[in-house]
């Protein structure tokens, strides 16, 4: 496949990696390909974990963030520090490279919330709604009340399906601040939503305390942690796809956090522009926003 002057080979084109669209790795690398121009400039110069499934999504899945050996030098990459040691990570900076790691059966790259080149310093700050079971109604509440408490906080809050059942809440950040800092923010307002909602929300990590609740997680404001990447495909029935979206189209009729897939996002595409086009014109500081924060929790005791 040629792809933005480099040339992707595509080995075993016909193997089926979704068995029940009979979607195959051709058409995995053929949606990253077209793709590309709408989803790079949301994961561009982010290290890269990536998810592969060599046998299909019913088969084996894992978690890769080494790049092996064998990758081509034109694929760029950045070097982290982990505990007892480094990793060196794909970082993605052109089409070519999107269409090379679905080559790999990487049927979800998921990426950094900072930079490869300031990667202790997020230029996201991110929420997300993962449901006990489907109950979009209840998801689609629970980020509406976030983003009227980020807009009350200065920021400028963005919202993407998960293409599983919930749906992400991202704010776009100055890089002023660190992880450990846009982490304990994050952490509060979750904290704030509970506290005003405690039937259907909770911040409760372990699964058999959430009793059904929606839980608001914000663990992946953190060094070395990742999230689905916009646009990336989704290893589930029909090959979903993790879309940004407006705000208003939440409420209307038939929406879900699984609505888009590979083969049907680029009807939307050719009639809506990328709703996150100008995220990054929406970078904040977090300091107003932690005074303000401050003085919404005293309101509220």
């Amino acid at each position: 496949m040629r792809v933005g002057g480099r040339t992707v080979e595509i080995t075993k084109p016909d193997k089926v990696l979704f068995a029940d669209h009979g979607i195959t790795k051709a058409d995995l690398a053929d949606y990253y390909a077209r793709v590309a121009e709408t989803m790079l400039p949301h994961v561009r110069g982010r290290p890269v974990t990536m998810e592969r499934f060599p046998e299909g999504i019913g088969g084996e899945r894992f978690f890769q963030k080494d790049i092996p050996d064998y990758f081509p030098d034109w694929i760029r990459t950045a070097e982290m520090k982990k505990e007892g040691g480094r990793v060196t990570h794909v970082v993605i900076e052109e089409a070519a490279t999107l269409v090379y790691l679905a080559n790999q059966a990487c049927i979800t790259p998921h990426v950094s919330l900072s930079r490869a080149d300031r990667p202790h310093d997020p230029d996201r700050m991110i929420f997300d709604f993962d449901p006990a079971r489907d109950d979009f109604p209840a998801v689609r509440d629970g980020a509406r009340r976030l983003r009227d408490v980020l807009v009350e906080l200065g920021l400028s809050p963005f919202v993407m399906t998960s293409g599983s059942r919930g749906l992400h809440v991202v704010v776009p950040l100055d890089r002023s601040a660190d992880f450990d800092t846009v982490r304990e923010f994050a952490r509060r307002i979750a904290d704030l939503l509970v506290a005003k909602d405690p039937d259907r929300l909770t911040t409760e990590q372990r699964k058999d305390k959430r009793g059904g609740r929606i839980y608001v997680d914000t663990g992946r404001n953190a060094y070395a942690q990742t999230a689905v990447a916009p646009y990336a495909a989704r290893a589930l029935a029909g090959a979903p796809v993790a879309a940004p979206v407006e705000w208003n189209e939440l409420g209307r009729k038939g929406f879900g956090p699984r609505r888009h897939t590979i083969r049907s996002l680029f009807r939307r595409l050719a009639r809506k522009d990328d709703p996150w086009r100008e995220i990054g014109r929406g970078a904040r500081s977090l300091d107003e926003a932690e005074k303000r924060l401050d003085a919404m929790t005293e309101r509220d005791r």
